[in-house]
């Protein structure tokens, strides 16, 4: 099907491709009953004007940009990406002519040189960041563009507002039930160690761990991908002094380890109890249930969107902290068993 174009508008009211132009942009230059028979052909023939050529009359485009620096086999299968996406589009709806940019790149490099050609060619009004690092060069970058931008974790540059959460108080309330169901020797298997959430977490389990003077504590550094999981666990539970509970940082580590406890005859709960920094609807389904950490992150991309548009339009927006993780417990924590 051919796209309607301003000439085929202008053949069907018998005008110049000028004084549609006009009549569409709002413009002087025709007169109001021309301008309203234009405005009236152009809707029944189902005209939308495109985002290039908006971008070339006014300031915003009509499209934010996300970037994921992460194998397309792990954003296929992570739920938190989803989660993040859908709170994303639940913002965007009170505004439809705004859509949202998804890409993924496959190194640090490449999602650079993606800011600079998204900014130079006009594609975005601004972005989102996910899994900062220390000294993320992004942030310096972004700035140096003057590109809206807004990330998701803890404050790090006052040019680039946050959505963050606090990591800190949920982690010491994980560690605190697992130690109040008499749980000595508990190990926490985080995501990689650059980002500074799995910084902030080990230093949140560390503390945790001391301050309920456990017997055993160790924390393992992981992809977030279920082999990653899968293969922790394995190694933990192959120790002689192994852990009766485990911490995961995502839910797919997680389910893939209660997996892994089935091949080498670990029974959960009953020897070993198992929860999830991230809850999702997968932590519900299998049995027995995942007890879990809820981050509400279906809010933090709310919480994303009304921060850059904030940025967008006024040049700068105050950090949002995102609510506190709640936890959920479930069938796959229980009492510690004797040794």
């Amino acid at each position: 099907m051919k796209r309607l174009t301003i000439a085929d508008i202008a053949q069907a009211a018998g005008v110049s491709t000028g004084a549609v132009s006009y009549a569409l942009n709002g413009k002087p230059g025709v007169s109001p009953a021309t301008r309203e028979r234009v405005l009236r052909i152009a809707d029944s023939l189902g005209w939308r004007p495109s985002n290039a050529a908006r971008a070339l009359t006014r300031d915003r485009v009509g499209a934010l940009g996300l970037i994921v620096d992460r194998p397309a086999q792990v954003l296929g299968v992570e739920p938190f990406f989803m989660q993040l996406v859908a709170g994303i589009e639940t913002a965007l709806r009170q505004d439809p002519s705004t859509a949202l940019t998804l890409q993924l790149t496959e190194d640090r490099a490449a999602e650079l040189d993606t800011y600079r050609r998204w900014w130079a060619e006009r594609r975005v009004d601004g972005v989102i960041l996910v899994d900062l690092h220390a000294d993320d060069p992004r942030l310096a970058l972004l700035t140096e563009l003057g590109m809206p931008a807004v990330a998701l974790g803890l404050p790090q540059s006052p040019a680039v507002p946050c959505v963050w959460s606090d990591d800190d108080e949920p982690m010491r309330e994980a560690v605190g039930y697992l130690a109040a169901l008499g749980h000595r020797r508990i190990a926490r298997i985080a995501g990689p160690a650059v980002f500074t959430h799995t910084e902030r977490r080990d230093a949140a389990f560390t503390g945790a761990a001391a301050e309920h003077q456990l017997e055993w504590s160790r924390t393992l550094h992981a992809d977030y991908t279920a082999d990653g999981g899968a293969r922790a666990a394995r190694r933990l539970l192959s120790a002689r002094d192994r852990p009766t509970a485990m911490i995961f940082d995502n839910d797919v580590m997680a389910l893939a380890a209660m997996a892994a406890t089935q091949e080498m005859g670990v029974a959960v709960p009953e020897q070993l109890s198992i929860l999830s920094w991230d809850d999702s609807a997968l932590c519900q389904l299998v049995r027995p249930g995942v007890t879990a950490m809820d981050r509400h992150i279906t809010r933090h991309g709310v919480l994303a969107v009304t921060t850059l548009n904030e940025v967008i339009t006024a040049g700068t927006a105050d950090h949002r902290q995102a609510p506190a993780p709640v936890l959920m417990p479930r069938a796959s924590t229980t009492r510690a068993p004797r040794d």
